[in-house]
């Protein structure tokens, strides 16, 4: 098994149309706070946009990568629901950004009013989460002949804030305004150069994928079935898949 952090150019690649989204909406300018951060995608973006960059994350394996990978960003190790990132800012926090790394607080509203003390008075926030309307293959392609749920909604994991009006009674009661939760749908690409001027097909890239969120070995018949599943989502021949989210802005 591997894990998200061995993984993260495939994640990266998976999930690049969100980096891009949430770069285009933040306007990235001053000093911008990554929260978790993972293997550094968004940091490295703010540093390419002339920003200052500082990212909270969990994940000591993470942090370690965004290390290597930026080495102009602040890194912190810690939640940001509970950490106190004052040492790491002057005035406040310009820009506050998250690549889905904000579903997964044990308490929305004490973590979003954290992140707010340490934001300027002019900051804004932009994240991309998960919504549940429509089924995101992400969680189920190949890992439903593992587990046939896909994750619960409104509870701390992927689909916390799959409802809208959870979500902004979260950011507003932890004293967040102008919020605005757009749709936002992007598709998720497999294939990666196979060293032959071509692609793979990507089906080995989404076991990867399958491997670092967590699932265990299994046997070679329950393996075989996988990527049977996986092959039913092919566009063009390689694994692609629609992804259903929100991407939110709020004001300090």
């Amino acid at each position: 098994m591997t894990t998200w952090a061995e993984q993260g150019e495939l994640f990266d690649q998976i999930l690049a149309p969100a980096a891009v989204a949430i770069v285009a909406t933040a306007d990235l300018a001053g000093t911008v706070l990554d929260v978790g951060c993972g293997t550094g995608a968004l940091l490295e973006a703010t540093v390419d946009a002339g920003a200052k960059a500082v990212g909270v994350d969990i994940s000591p394996e993470m942090l370690r990568v965004a290390e290597r990978r930026v080495p102009q960003a602040i890194t912190v190790l810690g939640d940001g629901q509970t950490t106190d990132l004052s040492q790491y800012v002057g005035a406040g926090f310009d820009r506050l950004v998250s690549r889905f790394g904000v579903m997964f607080f044990a308490d929305p509203t004490a973590a979003f009013a954290n992140l707010r003390r340490f934001a300027a008075p002019s900051a804004t926030m932009t994240f991309v989460c998960w919504r549940d309307d429509q089924p995101n293959l992400m969680f189920t392609l190949g890992t439903r002949i593992l587990a046939p749920n896909p994750p619960p909604s409104g509870v701390p994991g992927p689909m916390a804030f799959a409802d809208a009006d959870l979500l902004r009674g979260y950011l507003s009661d932890a004293g967040w305004h102008d919020i605005v939760i757009d749709r936002f749908e992007f598709v998720s690409t497999y294939g990666t150069p196979d060293g032959h001027g071509t692609t793979t097909d990507g089906i080995e890239e989404r076991l990867s994928v399958i491997g670092a969120t967590g699932n265990t070995d299994v046997d070679d018949e329950t393996l075989a079935r996988m990527r049977a599943d996986i092959a039913t989502s092919m566009v063009d021949g390689v694994v692609a898949h629609p992804n259903y989210c929100w991407l939110v802005t709020a004001r300090a």
